[in-house]
């Protein structure tokens, strides 16, 4: 059964629940972790504040690809 947008319909509400906790995480994950290890970084380095925008530009970018990996895989795109 196709949805009005053409995603599948999820047969039970907690795939669905997962899948939208899924995508925040790593939304929210990939930034946070590379702020804290750019920070960690400076602090080793003493190039404040290099690694951290580093950190968070490509937190930033892993996020954004695996939920693109992660909402292509649920929808059977390939």
């Amino acid at each position: 059964m196709m949805g009005a947008v053409g995603l599948k319909v999820p047969k039970n509400p907690l795939r669905a629940m997962a899948l939208t906790s899924a995508i925040v995480s790593q939304l929210a994950g990939g930034p946070l972790a590379g702020a804290f290890l750019g920070k960690w970084l400076d602090e080793q380095f003493a190039v404040q504040p290099l690694f951290l925008i580093m950190g968070i530009f490509l937190g930033v970018g892993a996020g954004t690809y695996g939920t693109i990996h992660l909402v292509r895989e649920y929808t059977g795109d390939e």
